[in-house]
């Protein structure tokens, strides 16, 4: 049977463009979880597990009061890092976000997301539905890591707040990426953290 693992990324911070590094959840951002948890409703979930930092624990209790069979769990390997450094293939457009990132910052990061991907992507026996509440570049690198991309390709991968994404494994397959980014639960009104607006 297969597994399935879901990524959810937290809704909308408050006062997020000020530069503040956490905060509770805005009221779009409230909105925006109550809806993904509406489309989660039907899930049989098997595990849930959400980054410590506040948004995406706020973003975790509001799915799970929907859902009270799930108890969702915070996890140190699904905080919001940066998972590698530069490139040399890499397009120059990206190399300003790395000016303010230390080399300690990206190692650290780049252990996190091994460990994260040796925790929730080796296969289990029996089907299972795990939810993993977290922030952009940790889903990004986990679709990068399914897809088998190179390293750096994570910065280019980019989720809206509370988009889904769905990553599948079939027995004696690798991962496949069912659906990335999707926002058929969210008005446009509510589609949020995009670099560009996403218009439909």
């Amino acid at each position: 049977m297969p597994q399935y693992l879901y990524l959810v990324r937290h809704g909308e911070q408050q006062d997020a463009e000020y530069g503040l590094p956490d905060g509770p959840l805005s009221p779009r951002g409230k909105r925006q979880a109550h809806l993904i948890a509406e489309r989660l409703g039907g899930v049989p979930f098997t595990g849930a597990w959400h980054s410590p930092l506040q948004r995406a624990a706020e973003t975790a209790a509001i799915i799970a009061d929907r859902l009270p069979s799930l108890t969702p769990e915070p996890s140190p390997l699904l905080f919001d890092c940066v998972p590698s450094g530069r490139a040399p293939e890499m397009p120059s457009s990206y190399a300003p976000f790395f000016n303010a990132v230390s080399e300690e910052e990206i190692e650290a990061g780049r252990a996190q997301m091994e460990d994260a991907a040796a925790e929730f992507l080796h296969p289990h026996r029996g089907p299972r539905h795990d939810l993993l509440i977290t922030h952009n570049f940790v889903i990004g690198w986990f679709v990068r890591e399914v897809l088998g991309a190179p390293d750096w390709r994570w910065i280019s991968i980019n989720q809206a707040n509370c988009g889904l994404t769905v990553l599948q494994q079939k027995p004696g397959r690798p991962w496949s990426l069912v659906t990335h980014n999707d926002l058929g639960h969210l008005p446009v009104e509510l589609r949020t953290g995009l670099p560009d607006p996403l218009l439909f």
